[in-house]
């Protein structure tokens, strides 16, 4: 570093009595000062350090942070070898970083909303509590035809876009044409066209859409009131993401206990931000069979740097569990899941994630999965000439994907 970049910054000398003022101060010009000692003498006297500078979204020092997160409860890892008590230790460990409660056992108490038919299936709407705060509108498609169905769990993205959350992926019907357009604008733009949720549902299996805290009916924020949104709940002794990751839960669980669907074939299905709701709910939750995960899978160190999207705040507050990288990496603990069928496309064009992360994400995961006898049962796959999009080739491959394994 020059001298002039040096100019405002302050260095000490950490030994074994006291810090020792290098820069900053003019008592460094003194001849008997630690400013004049020989380098030699300065390494004898302990460590320097530099006070630290934020460059953009990142202190200057965080390559340093990076290289102390080793993600020692990682399988394969971890001192635990028995897959099962590794599977229930990490769990519990990502449990006790999304400070919020466990699930209490308050009533889900469903309210049934008027029915309209499709074509092949009956939408309506149904009313929950998915904690003891609040209950939760959502969309609840059925196909004709005598059940028990399959079933899936379908998780919104977060996109910016907040006036819809489950319209996104579910055609809104009732809602008026506002919000209407809205969901179609959406759907031309992230998915071909589609309703994600309608093509599962003429395909047979129920479908349930709710939205998470700030979207649709429980919005909508702004892309500013979101890093305000998650300090508030932090200085509440709870946690934003914490919370969807308990209601994602939940809403499985509810799912699987209805009487039209077969519990034993739920499976949990999302893009972009939905798509980390997805593999996080099957690595927290025993009634997801299966979860397809498009566009949301990375390694933590090759994802934080300078410029990515996830370094700004903001959208970053729904997944960050403060703490929790300290013990596991994103594909370790989408890894608690294994050995159940999971599904992880990626675009090569998306500029939310880098290659490199996607890379050691599919190495990890690739490597539990193997561990388990069971790499047939995982599907990766980056798509060369797609970005961050749920195009129409990739839900037919996904549909397809979810028919064999269900």
């Amino acid at each position: 570093m020059s001298a002039p970049d040096r100019v405002g910054r302050r260095a000490f000398v950490v030994g074994t009595g006291a810090a020792a003022l290098l820069a900053g101060s003019g008592a460094g010009a003194g001849a008997g000062s630690a400013a004049a000692a020989e380098p030699g003498a300065v390494a004898e006297a302990g460590v320097v350090a530099e006070a630290g500078v934020v460059e953009g979204a990142l202190p200057d020092f965080h390559p340093l942070l990076k290289e102390e997160l080793r993600f020692p409860l990682a399988w394969g890892t971890s001192p635990i070898r028995d897959f099962r008590a590794w599977r229930r230790a990490a769990r519990a460990k990502v449990e006790e970083h999304l400070f919020v409660g466990p699930d209490d056992g308050t009533p889900y108490a469903p309210e049934f909303g008027a029915r309209a038919e499709a074509d092949g299936y009956t939408r309506e709407s149904v009313t929950l509590a998915l904690t003891r705060h609040e209950r939760v509108r959502g969309a609840l498609l059925t196909p004709h035809g005598t059940g028990p169905f399959p079933a899936v769990l379908l998780l919104h993205d977060h996109g910016s876009k907040f006036d819809i959350g489950k319209e996104k992926l579910v055609r809104p019907w009732g809602d008026g044409e506002a919000r209407l357009a809205s969901a179609q604008a959406w759907a031309d733009r992230c998915f071909s066209g589609r309703f994600v949720g309608d093509e599962l549902a003429r395909r047979g299996y129920v479908v349930l859409a709710l939205d998470a805290l700030g979207w649709g009916d429980r919005g909508p924020i702004t892309y500013e009131q979101q890093q305000a949104l998650a300090s508030n709940l932090f200085n509440l002794g709870s946690s934003l993401a914490g919370l969807m990751a308990r209601e994602d839960v939940r809403a499985a669980a509810f799912l699987a206990g209805l009487d039209r669907v077969d519990r034993r074939r739920v499976a949990a299905v999302g893009f972009s931000m939905g798509a980390f709701r997805a593999w996080q709910t099957a690595a927290l939750s025993d009634d997801i069979a299966a979860a397809a995960s498009v566009c949301w899978m990375t390694g933590l160190k090759e994802v934080m740097v300078p410029g990515n999207n996830i370094t700004r705040g903001q959208s970053a507050y729904h997944m960050l569990h403060p703490g929790l990288a300290r013990h596991l990496d994103f594909p370790d603990v989408a890894s608690i899941a294994a050995p159940r069928p999971m599904l992880f496309f990626h675009g090569a064009q998306d500029s939310l994630f880098t290659a490199e992360g996607v890379r050691v994400a599919y190495e990890k995961l690739g490597a539990v999965w193997r561990s388990r006898h069971a790499g047939e049962r995982l599907h990766t796959k980056v798509w060369p000439d797609l970005g961050h999009v749920f195009a129409d080739r990739m839900q037919d491959e996904v549909f397809a994907w979810l028919d064999s394994v269900l």
